[in-house]
């Protein structure tokens, strides 16, 4: 029988115990042999008709139950609460931490001695992930594939990122109604997540490079049947893990932490990897910093040229070689000698990988852009830090500027403003966002990318800069500037900046400057009033009083921490 596993407390007990634990399985037809004490796999599934990009994933957990089976497992499918970016209300955001309770709780109360998490659209991987490594079981994660490229007249066009495109051509004049509404239909044209390197795409890519999947994972299409095969291979592979007792804590360290940083450096990876990162992070017990990500990845050149920061889909990634060709570029910049989920070292798995197409993945020394990681701001308008992604921004000259802040409250008063022909902005103007951070939106949603005013985007203009403690999609792009720690609703300088106010913004020299004096910004702080919660019952009220900020990661201050494997007490 070898080891005891977790299951074996419940499978192998003998009395009333053991006979209440087996039979009620036994009503799905499970025959005696499986509960002979072999492993049991708890497979993870984010699937969702509510979450287009994992709408899939039914089929997918099939292909992993026949590896499972063949490595001599015992699976059992569950699902958690899955979050859909496309459609949920107010953000998806809002759920992350909800859902990672879900993979926690569900996952330590029931006899599972191993975890194949199922993940796709933005939050439902690192939540699962999250919730996973609180209990510091063996797990492996399978990506759900992005979507085969949009198609329209003859070009390829990009999820997100040629939605804010298109939009702003609308609202320009220069596109139709009518083409705008036929560009929709051409966009989604199959299974999975977005195309673009997004989050979901960048969430893929982190987890291979963390070492949480097989190798190959990150970029093969939904529809390719390959990824089929990789389910397989990952259910075979999960059940080996258990024998060998390879937890998270084994794969997930500081190193491999900073491999991810380096790794969605080069690839041009979405900001919101980085509140996922630092949440995960808390969970293991690992200390990681908001400053992590510009030590290790500012100075990375840019080597995918993918959507937002290039011109490819995450198609012609796959087939120019996928990122063990990257991993293989950035030999010099990461630690390849660390232990993965196959149970070989990235080094070994990468043997023998070849780039087919440097036009999308470009080598180290003819890099897209030498310096395009993730850079953090700080100075008194951004305490705790602020984040820029250099390798999305337009127009280069606004790396350096200094301007009037034309000032939104919030969401609303943008909506209502922005387009308002008498506001007194232009292209030299600094937009400022407020209040859609953790804790003021609630769940600190992806607007930090604004519109342009209707009037500047008729002059011609494309790109200025646009500050909020909010987020962006990982498919925007342009000079903006996110994740404001602390945010405005728990009183930090960026809840008191007045319009026109001067800004210094300051890439290079990392700084973020309300060029304001110490009495007069002393004078505002003294007069101004935290706002009432906007929530007094649910969920959205225990996420107000607990969300940490986002340099913390925006996770809740009662989850940070590994609680472990062991359920407490018998309920029988």
């Amino acid at each position: 029988m070898g080891k005891k596993l977790r299951s074996h407390d419940w499978f192998l007990r003998s009395g009333k115990m053991g006979f209440m634990y087996r039979t009620w399985l036994r009503n799905q037809g499970i025959p005696d042999h499986e509960f002979d004490g072999r492993p049991v796999i708890g497979i993870c599934n984010t699937w969702s008709e509510l979450t287009p990009c994992n709408a899939h994933f039914r089929e997918f957990a099939e292909y992993i139950k026949r590896g499972v089976y063949e490595a001599g497992g015992f699976p059992l499918e569950f699902p958690i609460m899955s979050m859909g970016e496309p459609l949920m209300k107010p953000t998806a955001m809002l759920f992350r931490n909800l859902a990672s309770m879900d993979a926690e709780e569900t996952i330590r109360a029931n006899p599972l001695d191993g975890i194949v998490i199922i993940g796709g659209c933005d939050k439902t991987t690192p939540s699962a992930l999250m919730g996973a490594a609180s209990v510091d079981l063996p797990t492996i994660v399978v990506s759900g594939g992005a979507m085969l490229n949009g198609k329209f007249r003859g070009k390829d066009i990009g999820s997100g990122t040629d939605i804010w495109k298109f939009s702003e051509e609308v609202r320009a004049g220069r596109m139709s109604e009518d083409d705008f509404r036929e560009a929709e239909g051409c966009m989604s044209r199959s299974c999975g997540h977005c195309m673009t390197m997004g989050t979901a795409s960048s969430m893929a890519i982190l987890v291979e490079a963390l070492g949480m999947s097989l190798s190959g994972n990150a970029a093969i299409p939904a529809p390719d049947s390959r990824r089929k095969v990789l389910c397989h291979e990952s259910g075979i592979r999960i059940v080996e893990m258990v024998k060998e007792d390879q937890k998270i804590s084994d794969i997930i360290t500081k190193e491999s932490m900073i491999n991810a940083i380096v790794v969605n450096a080069a690839v041009g990876g979405s900001t919101n990897i980085i509140l996922h990162l630092l949440a995960i992070a808390g969970r293991v017990g690992i200390d990681l910093k908001l400053d992590d990500f510009d030590k290790y990845g500012s100075h990375i050149p840019l080597l995918v040229n993918m959507m937002p920061s290039g011109k490819f889909l995450m198609e012609e990634f796959y087939y120019a070689g996928g990122l063990p060709v990257v991993l293989n570029e950035l030999k010099d910049h990461i630690n390849l000698d660390l232990i993965t989920a196959t149970g070989k070292t990235h080094r070994e798995n990468i043997s023998g990988a070849e780039c087919y197409n440097q036009e999308v993945i470009a080598p180290m020394d003819n890099p897209l852009i030498n310096n395009a990681g993730i850079v953090v701001l700080k100075g008194n308008l951004a305490e705790n830090g602020a984040v820029i992604k250099p390798s999305a921004v337009i127009d280069q000259r606004l790396l350096q500027h200094t301007g009037p802040a034309v000032v939104f409250e919030n969401i609303e008063d943008l909506h209502n403003r922005i387009d308002d022909l008498d506001l007194e902005i232009d292209e030299n103007s600094i937009i400022v966002l407020k209040n859609v951070g953790p804790k003021g939106f609630p769940g600190m949603p992806e607007v930090g990318n604004t519109p342009l005013p209707k009037k500047l985007l008729e002059k011609g203009i494309t790109d200025m800069i646009r500050i909020s403690d909010g987020r962006m999609s990982g498919t925007a792009y342009g000079s903006v500037i996110l994740h404001v720690s602390p945010e405005a609703a728990v009183g930090g300088t960026f809840g008191i900046v007045k319009e026109g106010d001067m800004i210094e913004v300051d890439v290079k020299n990392r700084k973020l400057e309300l060029l304001v004096s110490e009495e007069e910004l002393k004078e505002r702080k003294a007069n101004w009033k935290l706002k009432e919660k906007v929530y007094t019952r649910g969920y959205v009220s225990i996420y107000q009083e607990h969300v940490n900020q986002a340099h913390l990661g925006a996770d809740f201050d009662k989850l940070v921490g590994n609680s472990g494997k062991e359920v407490s007490r018998d309920g029988f």
